[in-house]
């Protein structure tokens, strides 16, 4: 059993929110950039992660569970990259993850066209690195975008596993409604294909506040602290974008 369990961080934002994306985009580049203009409030993302993916046929998710923060320097980064490698309980849950998003695919798609094509690598981010997995399949006759959505949708990775018991418990717990948080942001085309990002390490601005949401697996032996240190890390490149369009609002 896995719980995805995710804490909100608010505070003041001076600035205009198109210069946060901006910054965003020097300090964070990743997969997924959006910026969203809501007219009372943005939404402002850098995600790393497919919630789930159609091109001609062919249905990709790419599961991320496993996190460490990046070294002050290239060994430092070495030795976390290797630490995360080997720690037990990140491949544990990683494969959890792998398993369920094998499951998700294998509903919508054809027998024996689910492959793992890429298993336990590692991707770098401006703060983080993550171990990745990516799921493909060919879809069935008569499958529809929408239908590929519900089968995938919530993500395994930020909700946990079983998702159902993951859900309850995370309604449980949390004290504050995810909002955009763990949703998802993309395009549907006129030719029937289909793009979606996760939407984290995603920003909402509103009413002059800026609210990040960041969460961690927590499973029967997490250390709380380190599970919390994840949180901060995953939440700190949006925070760090913050402070840079406040300093640079503060010397003009």
């Amino acid at each position: 059993m896995q719980v995805v369990l995710s804490q909100r961080l608010s505070k003041k934002f001076k600035g205009n929110p198109i210069d946060m994306y901006e910054a965003l985009r020097n300090m964070n580049p990743s997969p997924y950039m959006y910026y969203l203009d809501m007219d009372n409030f943005q939404i402002i993302g850098s995600s790393p992660e497919i919630l789930v993916k159609l091109e001609r046929e062919k249905v990709t998710v790419r599961p991320i569970a496993g996190t460490r923060p990046r070294g002050k320097n290239e060994a430092e980064d070495i030795k976390n990259e290797k630490d995360l490698l080997c720690d037990p309980k990140e491949l544990a849950e990683h494969l959890m993850l792998i398993d369920l998003g094998r499951n998700d695919i294998g509903r919508i798609s054809k027998v024996g066209s689910v492959q793992l094509t890429e298993k336990m690598i590692i991707e770098r981010y401006s703060h983080v690195m993550h171990i990745v997995s990516n799921v493909t399949g060919e879809i069935k006759n008569n499958i529809k975008p929408l239908d590929i959505l519900r089968a995938t949708f919530p993500a395994g990775t930020v909700s946990g596993a079983p998702k159902i018991r993951a859900m309850e418990i995370i309604n449980e717990l949390e004290p504050l409604k995810r909002g955009i948080y763990s949703g998802a942001i993309g395009y549907l085309s006129w030719t029937g294909d289909l793009d979606t990002a996760l939407s984290i390490r995603t920003a909402v601005i509103k009413d002059n506040f800026i609210h990040v949401q960041a969460g961690a697996g927590i499973v029967y032996d997490s250390v709380p602290e380190t599970e919390w240190e994840e949180t901060m890390n995953k939440a700190m490149a949006l925070l760090k974008a913050s402070e840079e369009v406040k300093i640079s609002n503060e010397d003009r």
